[in-house]
């Protein structure tokens, strides 16, 4: 079950981005993520006071979180985009976790599930997201739900420096209205 996050749930998501923080510093993934940087307790404060994050529950524990908006992080500016579209039609992806000790179950493959539901819901065909070059893992996941990565961007990103921040794409049709048609020019 996904739902929106309550304060409740602060806790739980600060012990997953430390377990997954645990697993890249010892080496058993490779994330791109730092552990003081991002992302942290104060990540998942400032998007629950935005009221964009939410947490997957099964059998009443937290086993993973992410945070569903439509802002665009300023690098995505100098993404080379192949759809083209208005702010109001792209729904944004955010810091998508899975409890390390609920891995490999699909809980991740859900939450995108959960993602592209919401983002049609809110009337946003267009779906954007972004993950660090060096997370294989999440770039095999992404392709294979059927999202393009468009571009790699060098950049700093949420504090963290030399990313090269990976932007993938995926564009939905909804009822009743016609799917946005990939373009040449260059959007974002």
């Amino acid at each position: 079950m996904i739902i929106k996050a309550s304060r409740e749930h602060i806790d739980a998501i600060a012990a997953i981005y430390e377990s997954i923080h645990d697993m890249e510093e010892a080496g058993r993934a490779e994330i791109g993520w730092i552990r003081t940087i991002y992302p942290t307790r104060e990540t998942a404060v400032a998007a629950l006071a935005r009221g964009d994050l939410f947490v997957q529950v099964d059998g009443g524990t937290v086993v993973g979180a992410a945070i569903i908006n439509q802002i665009q992080p300023d690098s995505y500016r100098d993404g080379k985009w192949t759809v083209p579209a208005d702010d109001a039609r792209i729904m944004v992806l955010h810091t998508l976790v899975t409890d390390p000790q609920h891995m490999g179950h699909g809980h991740g493959r859900a939450f995108v599930a959960f993602y592209e539901q919401y983002a049609m819901e809110h009337g946003c065909p267009v779906l954007r997201m972004d993950t660090n070059a060096r997370n294989r893992t999440a770039r095999r996941m992404y392709a294979g739900l059927g999202y393009t990565e468009v571009d790699i961007v060098p950049c700093a990103f949420n504090g963290i420096p030399d990313v090269q921040l990976v932007l993938l794409q995926k564009v939905l049709e909804l009822q009743n209205e016609e799917m946005v048609r990939p373009s040449s020019q260059v959007s974002g």
